[in-house]
């Protein structure tokens, strides 16, 4: 059976739909529990479900706005279970997260944001443009802003050191986007980036990256 994902407003998450996604972490390292999973339903505007049937796959809590006047897709909490759904269940949340950022922002690029924990996270950014950080790349003054803006809206400001893009926990819950891929990866240097993250701590990788207008339109991010 196929995995299909669909999006709608956080308000009209059930409890039990909440449980479900509080379940699909529950036996992880990191565990999203169901108190920290019903916050993001008050924190965030969208959610999107990836389903095989009736089963859930993965969610990702997320919201579509403007940053100082740049359209943006931040995703706040996002996890896909551990068999080899994951993959196709991260692309078609996705791709249906790609789709409604071009009805809200049609004829622009758009700025994909998260946070990650680990290395397979960066699979979200398959076929953006100028990904950030990434292995070999002084980021720049203005990549750097971005860092701290993100860093702003996910409430670590303070916490954010904009030379590793690396935001400092302190034991508390923090949401960003969990992925691991069933296949073995080719890109292992990846793995350098994430040398200071403490995930245990609540340290994530603040990252993005831009959705071209033209990819966007074409729907060449959802293939």
């Amino acid at each position: 059976m196929a995995v299909a994902a669909s999006t709608k407003d956080c308000t009209s998450l059930s409890d039990a739909e909440l449980v479900e996604m509080a379940d699909l972490s529950a036996d992880r390292r990191i565990c999203f529990d169901i108190g920290f999973v019903s916050k993001q339903r008050e924190e965030w505007v969208l959610v999107t479900q990836a389903r095989e049937g009736s089963k859930l796959r993965g969610f990702s809590f997320c919201t579509l706005e403007r940053i100082g006047g740049t359209p943006s897709l931040l995703v706040g909490l996002a996890t896909t279970d551990r068999t080899t759904k994951a993959e196709t269940a991260l692309k078609a949340m996705m791709a249906d997260q790609y789709r409604r950022a071009l009805l809200a922002f049609p004829d622009e690029d758009v700025l994909l944001g998260t946070r990650l924990l680990a290395a397979d996270g960066f699979r979200a950014f398959a076929k953006l443009a100028d990904v950030v950080p990434r292995v070999d790349h002084r980021a720049s003054g203005e990549e750097r802003a971005w860092a701290r803006r993100l860093a702003k809206r996910f409430g670590a400001e303070s916490r954010l050191d904009d030379r590793t893009f690396v935001t400092k926990g302190n034991g508390s819950p923090v949401g960003g986007l969990d992925f691991e891929s069933p296949k073995a990866q080719s890109a292992a240097e990846l793995e350098t980036l994430f040398g200071p993250v403490n995930v245990d701590r609540g340290d994530r990788l603040i990252a993005f990256g831009w959705a071209m207008a033209e990819d966007l339109a074409a729907g060449r991010l959802s293939r």
